[in-house]
């Protein structure tokens, strides 16, 4: 049980190092504000999701969704 916990733990700070890699490689949301006025039908307003800032958005939600799901099963009271 202590390796299974050891290598959770290792995935988990992998996870955490990744995530805020990802993180701060984002656009700000200021560059959104064009959005406003209409200037969202572009080439790239309409494929984001094929850019590569819809990659990091995508691999963020992964990220953060592994980075929850590691935490509550790090947090169990098997591991104690």
């Amino acid at each position: 049980m202590e390796i299974l916990k050891t290598v959770l733990l290792i995935i988990f700070a992998i996870d955490c190092i990744a995530l805020t890699i990802i993180v701060l490689m984002q656009e700000g949301k200021a560059a959104g504000l064009g959005t406003i006025a209409g200037a969202a039908d572009t080439y790239w307003g309409h494929n984001k999701g094929r850019s590569m800032e819809g990659a990091l958005v995508k691999s963020t939600k992964f990220l953060a969704i592994l980075f929850i799901v590691l935490a509550a099963v790090l947090n169990l009271k098997v591991f104690a």
